[in-house]
């Protein structure tokens, strides 16, 4: 592959960027800037904030299944262009990909065996 071939995606980079860019600046000149107290006080549903989440603090179960969130997402991420060359690569890839998927669910077994997923009120 030669560097011209990737051309386009640099434009398609460049405008999307251009046109983020040009949208938070004019939005920034053409909105109203009226803070005060009140409004930058967290809120949550309606009532004011109390407890931990008060202070900006989030207890760590919330984190960590965020986190295998993120994980099992990239998984589904990687399984859709295995899927698309999985004729290319043979046998080697089919084996690796399993491996792969087996690694993740022993991670998976951990995170559920350790309590990770359970949520308590």
């Amino acid at each position: 592959m030669t560097a011209m071939e990737f051309l386009p995606v640099l434009f398609m980079v460049a405008g999307v960027t251009l046109v983020a860019g040009v949208t938070l600046f004019v939005s920034s000149l053409l909105r109203p800037s009226n803070p005060y107290p009140a409004k930058n006080m967290p809120y949550e549903c309606g009532m004011d904030a109390a407890g931990e989440a008060a202070g900006g603090r989030f207890r760590v179960p919330f984190f960590i299944l965020a986190i295998l969130l993120v994980v099992f997402d990239v998984e589904a991420m990687f399984l859709f262009p295995w899927a698309v060359v999985l004729k290319e690569i043979g046998l080697v890839g089919y084996v690796e990909m399993f491996v792969f998927m087996l690694l993740l669910l022993v991670g998976f077994a951990y995170a559920w065996l350790k309590g990770a997923l359970e949520w308590e009120a």
